[in-house]
Order: C-alpha cells, then sequence, then structure tokens
C-alpha cells in the first residue's frame, strides 16, 4: 500500500506534540474550538516544507539584523535571537530537532522552539514580517541555491559530452532524419548537438536565476508594514540582487517557480532525447554503443538480457516534470491578489522538478564517461541506406546540371542500386554512366563516406577539423 501524506504513516517521525494542541498556535487567540485532526494534517506543510529550515533560519537572522538596525530590536535582542537561531540550526543539522505537524510549517515549527529557547525575546522576531512574505523569501533562497548546483551539474555533463566527443571528431556515423539513414557525419558532431541543447538549458537557467533573486521580504501579508524597516539591507545581508516593487505581488507571485519548472521540463525533453538515442543505440539491431554494467539491469527470465534502465529511467521523468509545470500553472491560473492558501501546493512540484533534475543530470553525467564506442558498427551502417546519395546530386550540380535533375538521375540510379543489391559506392562507372554521362571516375571519391563528411567543412559541419574547432570553442563558452 502506497502511503499518502494524510495517512498516519505519514506522521512518523515529525510528530512532536498533541494533535489539535491549539495553545501553541500563535493564532489562537481569534478561535473559540481546536483544530479538526483531519483538517490539521490536511493543511500542513511541514511534512515537505521542512527542507526550507537553512533558508528560514538565514532569512529570521538577516531580518533580526535588520530590525536592530532600524531601532526596533536592542543589540542585546538581536544577539539573543541570532545565538538562538543557530542553536536550532545545530539541532536539526545533528537530527535533535522533533518537527511538529501541529505548529503546521516549517517556519511556525522554528519560531516556536526559539522562542522556547530564548523566552519572550523570541516572539519579537516576527515584528514587521508575516508568514506570506517569509515564505515567499525562504523559496527564493532555497531556489536559487537549488539553481547554483543544477547548474554544476548541467556543466559536469557538458564536460563528459566534450570529453566523449573529442576522440570521437573523425568516426563515422550515419546522420539520421525519420529514422532513416540520411547522410553521414560524425559521431563527436553528434554529440555536439547534445552539447548545444544543454548550452541553451543552462542559458534558460542562468537568466531563471535573476528573475528568482528578488526579495519579497518586507511585503509583510500584502500591504508592507508600519516599522521603519530597511528592505535595502536585508537584500544586501541576504545576497539578492533587486527588491520586489510592490507588496501585493511579492507576496503572491510564482512565476519564478513556473519559469524553472519550464526550465525543468525543457531540460527534461532534451534528456530524454538524449536517453532515446542511448537506447537504440545500445541495442542488438544498432550495436553503436554498450552501456556500462552498474548502469544497467538485467532480466528476472531472460538471462541474456541487459536493460538500459537507466536511460529509460531517465526518459520516463520527463514525464513527471512536464506534469509539474502544468501542475503549478494550474495552481496559479485562479488565484485572486494577494496570497492564498492555494500556494501552499507550490512547493511539491517544485521540490520534485528539481530532485528529479538534479538525479537526471548526475546519472547520465557519471555514465557517460564509461560508455564504449563501436565504431566499426557505426561506420558500416554509415555505408549502407544511400547516405551519400546528396553527395552524388551535389557532384553533378558542379557538372552544371540543374539540382532539380539531379535529384531524378540519382533517385533512379538509388531505385537500380535498391534492385541489384547494392550501395552506391559499389556500384561501378559503368553502372553509374547509365544515368548520367556527367558522372566521371572522380565520383568515386564522392561515393565514400569519408569523402562525404570531409567535404561538409564549414563552420558548423561535421568535418572532422570543424568538429575539433567547435569542441574548444565550446570548452571556452562553458567558462565565459
Amino acid at each position: 500500500m502506497v502511503e499518502n501524506r494524510y495517512t498516519a504513516a505519514y506522521f512518523s517521525g515529525i510528530v512532536a506534540l498533541t494533535v489539535n494542541d491549539d495553545t501553541t498556535k500563535p493564532w489562537a487567540g481569534r478561535f473559540n474550538e481546536p483544530t479538526d485532526a483531519f483538517v490539521e494534517a490536511f493543511t500542513a506543510s511541514i511534512g515537505f516544507d521542512k527542507r526550507l529550515y537553512p533558508h528560514d533560519i538565514a532569512g529570521s537572522i538577516a531580518h533580526a539584523r535588520m530590525l536592530a538596525k532600524v531601532g526596533v530590536l536592542t543589540a542585546a535582542e538581536r544577539d539573543t535571537i541570532i545565538v538562538g537561531l543557530e542553536g536550532i540550526l545545530a539541532d536539526i543539522n545533528s537530527g535533535q530537532f522533533a518537527w511538529s505537524v501541529a505548529l503546521e510549517d516549517v517556519h511556525m515549527n522554528i519560531e516556536t522552539r526559539l522562542t522556547e529557547r530564548i523566552g519572550a525575546v523570541g516572539k519579537k522576531l516576527h515584528t514587521g514580517r508575516s508568514r506570506n512574505d517569509q515564505v515567499a523569501t525562504d523559496v527564493r533562497l532555497y531556489l536559487r541555491d537549488e539553481i547554483d548546483a543544477i547548474a554544476t551539474e548541467v556543466r559536469r555533463l557538458q564536460t563528459a559530452l566534450l570529453d566523449l566527443a573529442e576522440p570521437h571528431c573523425a568516426t563515422i556515423m550515419p546522420g539520421f532524419t525519420h529514422l532513416q539513414t540520411a547522410q553521414p557525419i560524425t559521431f563527436g558532431h553528434h554529440l555536439l548537438a547534445w552539447f548545444e541543447m544543454l548550452q541553451r538549458d543552462q542559458q534558460r537557467l542562468r537568466d531563471c536565476r535573476k528573475r528568482v533573486n528578488v526579495m519579497p521580504l518586507g511585503a509583510a501579508a500584502l500591504a508592507g508594514t508600519t516599522y521603519p524597516i530597511d528592505r535595502q539591507e536585508t537584500a544586501r545581508l541576504l545576497g539578492f540582487e533587486a527588491i520586489a516593487e510592490n507588496s501585493l505581488d511579492a507576496v503572491s507571485d510564482r512565476d519564478f517557480a513556473i519559469e524553472f519548472a519550464a526550465f525543468a521540463a525543457v531540460l527534461g525533453m532534451h534528456l530524454s532525447r538524449f536517453a532515446e538515442e542511448l537506447i537504440l543505440w545500445s541495442s542488438a539491431q544498432f550495436r553503436f554503443i554498450d552501456l556500462p554494467d552498474r548502469f544497467c539491469t538485467g532480466s528476472s527470465i531472460m538471462p541474456q538480457k541487459k536493460n538500459p534502465d537507466v536511460p529509460e529511467l531517465v526518459r520516463g521523468k520527463s514525464g513527471r516534470l512536464f506534469g509539474n509545470l502544468m501542475a503549478l500553472l494550474t495552481l496559479m491560473k485562479g488565484q485572486p491578489l494577494a496570497y492564498n492558501k492555494d500556494n501552499q501546493e507550490d512547493k511539491e512540484p517544485l521540490f520534485d522538478s528539481i530532485d528529479n533534475v538534479k538525479g537526471c543530470l548526475r546519472v547520465f553525467a557519471d555514465m557517460l564517461p564509461h560508455v564504449q564506442i563501436n565504431p566499426t558498427a557505426m561506420l558500416a551502417a554509415a555505408q549502407g541506406g544511400f547516405s551519400t546519395a546528396t553527395d552524388l546530386a551535389d557532384y553533378l550540380v558542379r557538372k552544371g546540371v540543374a539540382f532539380r535533375d539531379a535529384h531524378e538521375i540519382v533517385g533512379r540510379t538509388v531505385r537500380y542500386a535498391i534492385e541489384t543489391g547494392k550501395d552506391l559506392a559499389q556500384l561501378s562507372l559503368a553502372e553509374l554512366q547509365r544515368f548520367s554521362s556527367q558522372l566521371q571516375a572522380d565520383v568515386v571519391a564522392v561515393l565514400s563516406v569519408e569523402g562525404s563528411v570531409a567535404a561538409r567543412n564549414h563552420l558548423g559541419a561535421t568535418a572532422p577539423a570543424q568538429v575539433q574547432a567547435a569542441i574548444k570553442r565550446a570548452r571556452q563558452r562553458m567558462v565565459s
């Protein structure tokens, strides 16, 4: 049985207080009866938002420093609060902190424990802020750190691709369109296509970080605060590059989470495309590559099987990433300003996207350096399927034949080759000249896959020299 977040098992290990213990709730003064037990479980977020604790504490420390600077707290009160928060951080890091569902979320768990630890001065910490701007700040701080970690993993995967491509600048394989043999290319060139996808992902991630790194703290519940806060000082302490200009928007904006989820969805799509090719290439029908055993599994009944489970699972993870994006978009589409409880539901899809993006990037970056390449199988595949037909048409054009006429000539030549069971390179000059007198002895070089690849010697093309140059530029782009 799969446990959901409302079962008793879900709360195992995190409930430290008696359910319905409303005396601990900071807002209980307004109410005449305790919260219904199921409602308490239904509305609690501590089961998933407790991962925000380092950022919640960092935000609170910065807030306390700012309150002391503007005279709302004394220096002694500030120092007491900071020491208390640092002690709580140590307790959580060491596993000595008991999370309480009755206290709803990470913010109230930490604030309540602070008051227990240092006394009444702990109740002053929340002056000039609300959980609305507090949670928005926490999520932004958390996501900012995760973006930096993900950017590192993207770079690691890009490096693995370049390292794999470099010794294969001249390794010939078939290029495909419609999964049909199209033209010969180099394996290094193919890998660089994946690099370019990741490069765009990296740019999107870097751009997203700018909009994540905007501070909502100071917006309070929705209208700002009457206290003389210094938002610039808080932003400086927390490393925010900008401050949210409108308090209503500051507490209700989740565009930054949606934008990250969109990045994750596009990245997931790219990794799924990589995965699909790895799966095809490792099959007995292709034999282009061999995946390392430690990244594969076997069959329970077929002893010969070596299943590409890692790329298959990465391919499957893309569905979760797409779903998380749709969940966040749907979550926000009907909300009036400003904050609504709906926004509690932003964290699980966001966290899930973060976790799965990091996992997929890590496993691919770990696996690629150990993939074994089979150049013989790649070359054999490139030499079949009439992959140099376009080169033959280009040859005729250079001899003065109009391209459309050349296209027809080559099409008839291919049909003849199919009927005789030969590839174009296997046809004799006499056979070729049955279709055009323009075909001369020098056509032999054009019909080889090596000649085809070498002839495409311009920026962005597949010639070995161009691939080598592209790898060099790619390494420079990664550090710029």
